[in-house]
């Protein structure tokens, strides 16, 4: 058995026995339990200090084993097997009606369960020793900056979690994109968009129609959950104030107040001029949205644990493509919270 395999035999033990394990994806790192033991999957919560009305993401190691675990009515099949022969292993989720071996504790008490089959070696890896699903958000606090490397892990949760999976930096950085297949007014399957992320809404374009998701005025609680991970205004947020220069807009600092800039490519006018205590480029010098995206949440800890900064300054990027889902990340990280 190799080194690897040992490893993951190692996790799969601990999370069998009910303990939480910190596990890489390629998007960020995940806070990992067996998706099938409630009393474990509670012990994500209490030690994010998430709350229960936001659902958790399970993972399995090949696509094969959604069936086991999901309820796809006839008329959506077509359209999940495409989704997963495409994008799976990799950065896409699916929101589809759960089966009843799925604890409600995953799901908030919703009808559907967010799934994905990871394109990391080690999430897959472990899922497959297991042989159940790992329900696994983000290793971080609840609302905190997502973490991209072990050693964020470490500095979220060190202490609450028994183990963690060391296996580098990221490749994707940012969370994956969430769906939920429907069926439209005509009664043909379609897409709902719910959170964006690596796998872009033109990727889907070729495959499916992509609906407009219907907006919600309903206060998120335990009463009425999210539908999905990752839906608060407020999310991926550093501890301190962070202001988000929308496209247009001006900066006027307040006199007293010790500025860090979170740069696209650190060659604007902005990031060339002012008083500012630290400047850091999401892609340096090169405006590349992949670079940003796999640099962003890296750089908004190292800004986070500057001394010498009190406010965070964020740029926009461009926002197309990739860019829609940095921006969703900076304008959640942005918002007042309450």
């Amino acid at each position: 058995m190799s080194d690897n395999r040992k490893l993951y035999a190692r996790a799969a033990e601990a999370l069998g026995a009910g303990a939480l394990v910190g596990i890489p994806t390629e998007t960020v790192y995940g806070l990992g339990a067996d998706a099938l033991n409630p009393e474990a999957v509670a012990r994500i919560f209490e030690a994010k200090g998430r709350p229960s009305f936001d659902p958790l993401i399970i993972h399995v190691h090949h696509g094969s084993e959604v069936e086991k675990y999901t309820a796809v009515p006839e008329g959506l099949k077509d359209l999940v097997h495409t989704l997963a022969s495409r994008f799976w292993p990799g950065p896409l989720t699916l929101v589809l009606p759960k089966a009843d071996i799925i604890p409600d504790i995953v799901t908030s008490g919703l009808s559907t369960v967010a799934v994905r089959v990871s394109a990391h070696p080690a999430m897959r890896g472990v899922a497959k020793a297991l042989g159940r699903p790992i329900a696994a958000p983000s290793a971080n606090r609840f609302g905190h900056i997502s973490p991209t490397s072990a050693s964020a892990v470490q500095k979220e949760l060190g202490g609450s979690i028994e183990m963690i999976l060391d296996a580098g930096a990221c490749s994707e950085g940012l969370e994956s994109t969430i769906v939920r297949p429907v069926l439209d007014e005509k009664g043909k399957p379609s897409l709902e968009l719910l959170r964006e992320g690596p796998v872009t809404r033109e990727q889907f374009r070729n495959l499916v129609k992509v609906v407009r998701r219907k907006p919600s005025c309903r206060p998120v609680s335990k009463e009425s959950p999210a539908d999905a991970p990752g839906q608060l205004t407020s999310h991926y947020a550093p501890r301190k104030p962070m202001l988000l220069l929308e496209p247009g807009g001006d900066f006027s600092p307040v006199e007293g107040v010790r500025y860090g800039l979170l740069s696209y490519e650190g060659t604007s006018d902005l990031a060339q001029g002012g008083n500012w205590a630290e400047v850091v480029a999401m892609s340096p010098g090169s405006g590349r949205l992949a670079e940003a995206a796999v640099r962003l949440f890296a750089l908004m800890r190292q800004m986070d644990e500057n001394e010498a900064v009190d406010v965070i300054v964020a740029e926009s990027v461009p926002e197309s493509g990739l860019g829609r889902a940095i921006m969703d990340r900076l304008r959640r990280a942005s918002a007042v919270r309450e």
